[in-house]
């Protein structure tokens, strides 16, 4: 699952029902849209998922859209719309994850109920296939968000004919649907490969007033490094696709202390991996999130199978230069030698020398920071769901005109 905290790290439970913080906004004279909302993940589950739907229903109820989620979990209502949880079950090898398996039958019911103009279907697996399947015998348009590489997914979790499998539901999800939106140029060659058509590039907003420099706290840094080490850290979820055995690498370098931020179904066989070499804060969020973030010297991810890696542009947006693999997401969101570098996916030893560059040269760190800074500006959430509206505009514009009319 993509893992994006803040992304990754997460919330308590008192704040789950509760909407980020969002920038006032004008409502614009444009039609209103109806969009119904069908998510594979949401509340209480923390990935990358769950923020991005967030953040949508967000937008919307600021635009003053109307709209409805279905999901497989969740609270009853959430940024003022209607949550409908649908039928699911958990999987065997990722106990707290949720798997929808709503009947099409029920999913027509609701759309029929609530006369979309457009769905919306997010990160689709088993609920968004029957999703798409649904909304296709209707007539109604849809716009399918890849999110989650269920192929990578299957790979990394060994499920005996899972790549195959996961490529074919891939494959089938997205013929179903009237536009995919992709955050990469490595999703959508990948889907492309797959043959899938009508694949558009919308990326991921990064909150830049969560995530800044500003919120650097150096009570934080000496609590964790009392002797100034340097501070290397990972934020996200704590799971087998993210490879974290990979830091060992840097566990026993004397010139950092290692951190980790997250929780996860790895969170304890990595403390008994890494053990005191490294410092586990566990899930964060709201204030304590961005201290953590903007605290580090250098952030670090080694997963390879992100679609984007919401994690890395959080840290990029606090001034932290990134470290990540060259595959996947990080390969747009990290522009090497300029806001952090990129290694050979898998090696651990280039993964250190990467990391060794930075940790060797500050003035390296600082310019990287600011760079990385720069490089942010233009992706906040607002400018980011204002393209998703487009991409409902394009696929729903003659629905939307006649319902108005």
């Amino acid at each position: 699952m993509s893992n994006q905290i803040g992304s990754a790290a997460g919330v308590d439970r008192r704040q789950l029902a509760a909407p980020l913080s969002m920038e006032t906004r004008s409502i614009d004279s444009a039609p209103k849209l109806r969009v119904l909302v069908v998510a594979e993940s949401f509340l209480p589950q923390i990935n990358g998922v769950t923020n991005s739907v967030r953040r949508v229903l967000e937008h919307l109820a600021a635009e003053g859209h109307h709209a409805e989620l279905v999901a497989p979990t969740g609270p009853d209502t959430y940024a003022g719309f209607r949550v409908h949880r649908a039928r699911g079950a958990n999987l065997p090898f990722y106990p707290d994850f949720r798997l929808g398996l709503e009947t099409r039958r029920r999913l027509r019911q609701r759309m029929l109920r609530f006369r979309p103009d457009v769905v919306h279907i997010a990160s689709p697996a088993t609920l968004g296939y029957q999703a798409a399947r649904a909304a296709e015998e209707l007539g109604i348009p849809t716009v399918a968000i890849y999110q989650t590489d269920l192929v990578g997914f299957a790979e990394r979790y060994d499920v005996p004919g899972g790549v195959r499998a996961a490529a074919g539901l891939t494959r089938r999800i997205h013929q179903h649907v009237d536009r995919t939106l992709a955050p990469s140029t490595a999703s959508i060659d990948q889907l492309r490969a797959l043959g899938v058509p009508e694949v558009h590039r919308w990326g991921r907003g990064v909150d830049l007033v969560a995530f800044h420099p500003r919120h650097r706290d150096e009570a934080l840094r000496r609590r964790i490094a009392p002797d100034g080490r340097l501070l290397v850290g990972y934020v996200g979820r704590l799971a087998a696709e993210k490879e974290l055995d990979l830091l060992t690498h840097l566990a026993d370098d004397p010139r950092y202390a290692l951190v980790l931020v997250g929780g996860g179904p790895e969170e304890q066989r990595l403390r008994g991996l890494l053990g005191r070499r490294a410092t586990f804060l566990g899930l964060l969020h709201g204030d304590d999130l961005s201290r953590a973030y903007a605290s580090l010297d250098v952030f670090v991810h080694t997963g390879r199978y992100e679609t984007y890696c919401q994690s890395a542009q959080e840290a990029l947006a606090s001034g932290v230069p990134v470290v990540a693999p060259a595959a996947g997401g990080p390969v747009d969101v990290v522009a090497h030698g300029a806001s952090g570098l990129l290694y050979r996916p898998g090696d651990g030893a280039d993964l250190a020398a990467a990391v060794g560059r930075l940790a060797g040269d500050p003035a390296l760190r600082r310019r990287m920071g600011a760079t990385a800074l720069r490089a942010v500006q233009e992706r906040s959430w607002y400018a980011i769901n204002e393209q998703l509206v487009a991409h409902y505009r394009a696929v729903a514009g003659g629905r939307v005109s006649a319902r108005a009319a």
